[in-house]
């Protein structure tokens, strides 16, 4: 009888432990390493693969899909058998041992039933993981276009400033010369210590739009110099009929219709519960007494006479009803924010063709002849300020334009978790 024992004992206790220790020894790459930019300008293509190769966000999506790995594999796994041992009376010559093997047999397709919920699951992380890299390459574009605006207006704080330590000069020797008064000096003065103050202001906007767009890929200091866009054109309008159907393959739909998925086969999963599972039992009795070793063959079943998981059950089909009510709710709501995407793609980029076409060239023109003008003196500071103030005015709104183009475009592209599709 010991020597049926010790063996199966072992067996029981030594292999979980062996197994236990390969699976969670493997510890590396516990945390990515830092990504670094290089110096020089920066393109939205680079500044978009920094950020998806190294966004922690990204990062976390892509572990969670690993993690589930692990939840796969575990609900393919077999019940394990048990091992049970028993000594009647302890006087040796009265003695009886019993040592027995336990092997559950799962019924009602439970482990496939299991399988299909954890594949769902993780299919689940999976759409997420694409989700995050499209809302990811979103604020990316985002941030790369409001830097560019930030520097633009830089250029135009500095221009102003030139302008107005120019003004300031000429003022000066006007006065010196006796064709204005004083107070034209001061008044040019003041406007220069003003559009010094929008300068330092706007010197501050480039150094924090830089920080945002480095942090994209998980940089605390950026070393790029400037965003650079080297396309230099503005996204393209499909028809929205062909976005619309385009939105029924995004990522915001897959999570939805999988979702529903998971919970039928977590309802699956429920309803395997009802068939109780068989217990085969296998040993060997040795009776002292009688000095004679007997076989034991044994088969167990729970009788579902009051628990038959229906509570369980019940739950996990109405959470399969919500998870329908879900996707319906996600369609609506993905549909209304592509069609008001696709309006403000279309406004904006009216607006960008308009300014660039009709009001930039009128403002640029009427600011240049009366910069020129004030020089020669024929007109004067409050004038050539009122042109400079319309001619900024009108590149600011541009740049703004231009960048809400970019954001509705983006805004798009993320709903649809792809680029734009090819006009026809």
């Amino acid at each position: 009888m010991h020597k049926l024992f010790l063996p199966l004992a072992f067996a029981a206790f030594a292999i979980p432990h062996v197994s236990a220790q390969q699976s969670l020894s493997d510890d590396s790459a516990a945390y990515p390493a830092p990504t670094v930019e290089s110096t020089g300008p920066l393109s939205l293509p680079a500044a978009l693969a920094l950020a998806m190769r190294a966004n922690p966000e990204i990062a976390v999506a892509a572990r969670e899909v690993d993690a589930l790995d692990g939840n796969v594999l575990q609900a393919g796994v077999i019940p394990n058998p048990s091992i049970s041992a028993s000594v009647d009376d302890t006087r040796q010559a009265t003695r009886t041992t019993t040592v027995q093997i336990n092997v559950p047999i799962e019924l009602g397709g439970k482990r496939s039933a299991r399988m299909t919920a954890a594949e769902r699951g993780r299919d689940a992380a999976m759409i997420d993981l694409a989700g995050k890299r499209s809302e990811i390459r979103a604020v990316v574009v985002a941030a790369f276009y409001e830097l560019m605006t930030a520097q633009e207006q830089l250029q135009l704080a500095t221009a102003s400033s030139e302008l107005a330590q120019r003004a300031t000069n000429v003022a000066a020797k006007r006065v010196l010369a006796g064709k204005v008064s004083p107070v034209e000096e001061t008044r040019a003065r003041v406007a220069e210590a003003n559009v010094r103050s929008k300068l330092a202001l706007a010197a501050s906007d480039v150094q924090s739009a830089r920080r945002r767009l480095a942090a994209t890929w998980g940089s605390v200091t950026p070393r790029f110099e400037q965003a650079v866009d080297t396309e230099q054109s503005l996204p393209a309008v499909p028809a929205f009929d062909q976005l619309a159907q385009q939105l029924q393959q995004s990522p915001g739909l897959a999570r939805a219709r999988i979702e529903v998925d998971r919970r039928r086969a977590l309802a699956g999963v429920e309803r395997s519960r009802q068939m109780p599972d068989l217990t085969l039992s296998f040993g060997a009795k040795r009776d002292e007494q009688l000095g004679r070793n007997q076989a034991i063959v044994g088969v167990s079943i729970p009788l579902p006479i009051f628990d038959r998981n229906q509570g369980n059950l019940l739950e996990a089909l109405r959470r399969t009803d919500k998870a329908r009510d879900e996707l319906f709710a996600t369609e609506v709501r993905l549909n209304s924010e592509l069609a008001q995407a696709y309006d403000r793609l279309g406004a904006a980029r009216q607006e960008v063709t308009l300014l660039k076409q009709e009001i930039l060239p009128g403002a640029q023109s009427a600011y240049d002849a009366t910069t020129k003008g004030f020089e020669f003196g024929k007109f004067s500071f409050l004038e050539v300020l009122d042109a400079q103030r319309t001619f900024f005015q009108a590149r600011f709104q541009y740049l703004r334009a231009l960048a809400e183009t970019h954001r509705a475009a983006t805004d798009i592209e993320r709903l649809l978790g792809a680029p734009f599709p090819p006009i026809k």
